[in-house]
Parts: structure tokens; sequence; C-alpha cells
């Protein structure tokens, strides 16, 4: 139901509307929604903080940036070598960063982060340096192009609504179930044969796929690329739709990419103080919904539910 539901409204939305800005608003949030269910994987099921993601964004951007403007490959070859590129590099990252835990480990996506904005800044022959990259081709299927903006947006959410049942039934599996126990203690799930380094630089490798496949169909969206799209602030939005939404839930990403893509929209007013709005939001939702706005609407839901009936039975007695 949850699924009818989604592709009920992803195609009331793009057949019914009909401003080029609101389909390109939404299309933006079916791209971070990609970006929110991989750091979703990552930090709510396996418990593991990253403050780097935005390098492997920028990783699947630049890749397909590059490949197609300076050696005009087609996008959707550029497209598997983003994924192979990216792969070899969190796999040759997570190897020695996931040996780490909590702070140490923010600590060390973080610096991740940086080196990865100092590449994408610096190799300007390839990259544009802060000038950025422009150029980028639209996206084609044979005859079929998504230079529009209505067909950009079903591309996207195709591949969102993809991810979403792709990493739900992952959850659901056996799978599924050695994460979260690595998240509650890995040291208890080690003792009872879990894998757990394996596990956490192969979940790890997962959410830095989709973040790429994010960046790829942002930079054909845009068709410009620059560094400040791959900021240190945009690792800390990432991380923000994963708080807001609900650690720990695929519905609950989608929800947090949602907010934090129209909320910038309709605060343009604080642009200026953007990292303190996304501090006060963070410290809020923690604080009155520590599990995030999804599972704590569920349970207020549930509660208001139930309420009435346990106080008819009251009564009766």
């Amino acid at each position: 139901m949850r699924y009818l539901i989604l592709i009920a409204a992803v195609l009331a939305a793009g057949i019914g509307l009909s401003s080029p800005y609101q389909l390109q608003l939404l299309t933006f949030v079916g791209i971070n929604t990609l970006l929110a269910v991989g750091l979703n994987m990552l930090m709510g099921y396996a418990g593991q903080i990253s403050l780097g993601h935005a390098a492997f964004y920028g990783l699947g951007a630049y890749t397909t940036g590059v490949l197609t403007v300076h050696y005009q490959w087609s996008p959707w070859s550029a497209l598997a070598a983003a994924i192979v590129l990216t792969v070899i590099c969190a796999f040759l990252i997570a190897l020695p960063l996931l040996s780490l835990s909590g702070f140490y480990l923010g600590m060390g996506t973080l610096g991740f982060g940086m080196i990865g904005f100092v590449v994408f800044r610096q190799w300007s022959s390839l990259t544009g340096g802060d000038s950025g990259l422009v150029g980028i081709p639209a996206l084609e299927i044979g005859p079929l192009s998504f230079s529009s903006p209505r067909s950009y947006f079903f591309l996207v959410w195709a591949f969102a609504v993809l991810s979403i049942f792709l990493c739900e039934r992952l959850i659901d599996s056996r799978i599924g179930r050695a994460l979260r126990a690595i998240h509650d203690s890995e040291r208890a799930a080690s003792s009872m044969g879990i894998d757990t380094g394996r596990l956490k630089v192969h979940i790890f490798v997962l959410s830095a796929l989709l973040a790429a496949v994010g960046g790829f169909l942002y930079a054909h969206l845009v068709s410009f690329i620059s560094p400040s799209s791959f900021d240190f602030l945009v690792s800390v939005r990432m991380v923000t739709m994963v708080v807001i939404g609900g650690m720990a839930s695929i519905w609950g990403a989608l929800l947090g990419a949602t907010l934090m893509t129209i909320l910038p929209e309709t605060l343009t007013v604080f642009h200026e103080y953007e990292m303190i709005v996304y501090g006060l939001i963070m410290i809020v939702i923690m604080i009155l919904l520590p599990q995030g706005l999804f599972r704590g609407v569920l349970d207020i839901y549930e509660h208001a539910r139930k309420k009435p009936g346990r106080t008819s039975a009251g009564s009766r007695g």
C-alpha cells in the first residue's frame, strides 16, 4: 500500500504539475531521497556516522561530467564508470576508517569529505575549479530524451522508488537484522558470529554508491557543477535529512529529504544562517521527537487511536 501511494503521488505530481519550477523542486526531492536513504542505511541501521558523504555525491557528479564533457563518453557509460570508481574509493576508505567509532569515525569521514572538496576545487584542468564544469549533456535512451523537466522528474523518481524498494528488502532480510544488531552492540553482534567488519564495509560502499548515483542525476539535471555543491554543508544537510526523518527508517529518509528540500525554498530569508537553522531544527527534533518525524507522527497517531478505547473500557468497568 505504501508503494502504491508513493507511485500514485509521483504520477499525480508528474502529470498534474505544469510549472517547471515545481517539477524541478520535486526532482531535487527525488535526488535527495537517494542521498538520505543511502546515508540512513549507514547511520540509522549500522550505527556508523559519516560527515563526508558529499564527497561521494561529488564523485558521481564529476565523474560523469568529466567523461561526457572532456572525453565525449555516453552518460550511461559514465554512470557505470562512476559506480565502479565510487565502489573502489569507498572500499579503500572504509577499510581503515570503519575500525574507528563514534567521534573518531566522524572526524575521519569529515577529513575525507574535505579532501574530496579540495580535489574538486584544485584539479581545475579537469573539474574547472571554482569556475565549475559546464556543458554536461542531457540524458537520453535511444530516441527518448530526458531534457524536459517532466521527463527528468519521472526518471529521477524511478531511481528513488527503486532505491527505497531495494533498501527496504535488504533491511527485512538477514543482513538487515545483522545491521540492527551491530547498531545495538557491535561486540555482542560479533560474539554471535556476525562478521561486523565486512558488513560495515559493504553497507558503507552501498551508501556511497547511492550518493554517487544521486550525483550523476544532479549533474545531468543542472548541466553545471562546481565544488560548492559538494562542500561540508551538503554533508551536514544529508545528516539533517536522516535525523529529521528518523534514524533507521527508510520512509523517514523520504520524509526528511522532502522537508529539507522544500523548507529552504520557503525560508530564503535565513539563507545566510543555514547552518544555525539546521542546528536548531535538529535540536528541536532530538528533544521532542528523538526517533524522528516519521516514527514520532506514527506514535502520536497510535496513541491517539488507542486512547478512546482505553477511556471507554475504563468507564464500563
